[in-house]
């Protein structure tokens, strides 16, 4: 028996006893609408008759233009070119195309919140990269001569917490390099990791207060019966932590020495079989130079306004997560499935990072990432 196709959309309507609820057999299709963007399916909601676009809440609705042309865009975007660029091949103007970003960068959001919890991760690798707003220096410092957090000029980093294992970008920022910006990327990444991994990083001063901000245990001291205040509760690091950064000693821009140093967790290190390495890191840090185009050296490129940046850094993440595969994850395929495919045999299967932690059962196309819905986190069908 033929059974109607689950279009993947909650229905709105907050009086509906399905409101927010996803794959309840409610929603169906009705009829198909001719828009300028495209064909356009016309979904209801059974249950209380409500009708919504299978669009509704996501990129393209209510868009003059068609599919293809925005996801080209976006996708150019993320293959290092440049505005001036975009506007010359689609013949479109740069306030278009940023337009269309501000309406695809919250998508991040709504995929890494559903997605990036519990993560079964032993250790992270984070660093930030430099990179600057409008111009070099900014007009407003702090006293160590950093941008303001909320400085839109001078030298803003761009922040990855990095799993190696799955070769997962577990947070992403953009902030200048404080230890607020820090202590911020710590506590993302702790909110979206399952127990407490191995840090390691390079030898910034402030990564390890971050980490004990986040990861720490209070030690209240015992009365000794004399006069006086009794001393106040200690923080101290948890002693699961463990973090060993990677310290640089560079002369005349040129690096000289690597030396890695255990600062926590000295006698786990060893029986979790890990080394303090920033490799990784350090090529996903090379990765985003070769596909943002504010982030290549040198460029005049650079974006002029802190939240552009952040929103290409972000929705980077998501593509790179879901959407976009890793060739040291894929897997060999079986001689059986080796078909041919016109002039290819594929011989490899592909895999992204999410696939490989097991957070998604297939390798998403670029219209999945600007679609994806997902239910309320405190919905009964996923708190149980």
């Amino acid at each position: 028996m033929r059974t109607p196709k689950d279009w993947g959309q909650p229905c709105p309507n907050p009086a509906c006893v399905h409101s927010n609820r996803m794959k309840q057999g409610n929603v169906s299709a009705s009829a198909t609408d001719l828009t300028q963007s495209g064909k356009r399916r016309l979904l209801c909601c059974h249950t209380c008759e409500t009708q919504l676009s299978e669009t509704r809440e996501t990129v393209f609705f209510d868009l003059r233009t068609a599919e293809d042309k925005v996801m080209m865009a976006l996708k150019m975007l993320w293959v290092r070119v440049d505005l001036t660029g975009i506007c010359c091949v689609l013949g479109v103007t740069a306030e278009t195309v940023l337009a269309w970003l501000k309406r695809a960068a919250p998508q991040a959001d709504v995929i890494n919140r559903p997605l990036l919890r519990s993560l079964p991760v032993t250790q992270v690798q984070r660093d930030e990269r430099w990179n600057f707003i409008a111009r070099k220096h900014a007009g407003e410092t702090d006293a160590t001569g950093e941008s303001l957090p909320d400085g839109e000029d001078g030298r803003q980093g761009s922040w990855i917490s990095f799993a190696p294992e799955f070769r997962l970008m577990i947070a992403a920022m953009v902030g200048p390099r404080t230890l607020d910006t820090a202590t911020e990327v710590v506590a993302v990444t702790k909110a979206r990791v399952a127990g407490i991994p191995a840090f390691f990083s390079d030898g910034f001063t402030c990564s390890l207060a971050a980490l004990i901000a986040a990861f720490h245990v209070m030690t209240t001291c015992a009365r000794t019966g004399k006069r006086g205040r009794p001393r106040k509760p200690r923080c101290e690091p948890h002693p699961d932590l463990v973090y060993g950064p990677l310290v640089k000693q560079k002369h005349q821009g040129k690096l000289r020495t690597l030396s890695p140093r255990v600062v926590l967790g000295a006698e786990r290190l060893t029986p979790l079989g890990l080394t303090i390495s920033t490799a990784l890191i350090e090529r996903v840090n090379l990765t985003l130079r070769q596909a943002l185009a504010p982030l290549t050296r040198k460029t005049a490129s650079f974006c002029k306004d802190r939240e552009r940046l952040r929103q290409r850094v972000l929705f980077f993440q998501a593509f790179s997560n879901v959407a976009r595969p890793h060739m040291s994850l894929r897997q060999p395929l079986p001689l059986h499935e080796r078909t041919r495919h016109g002039a290819m045999r594929p011989r490899w299967r592909e895999c992204t990072p999410a696939l490989a932690a097991g957070l998604t059962d297939h390798v998403w196309t670029f219209r999945e990432l600007l679609t994806a819905t997902f239910e309320p986190l405190d919905s009964p069908s996923i708190s149980g």
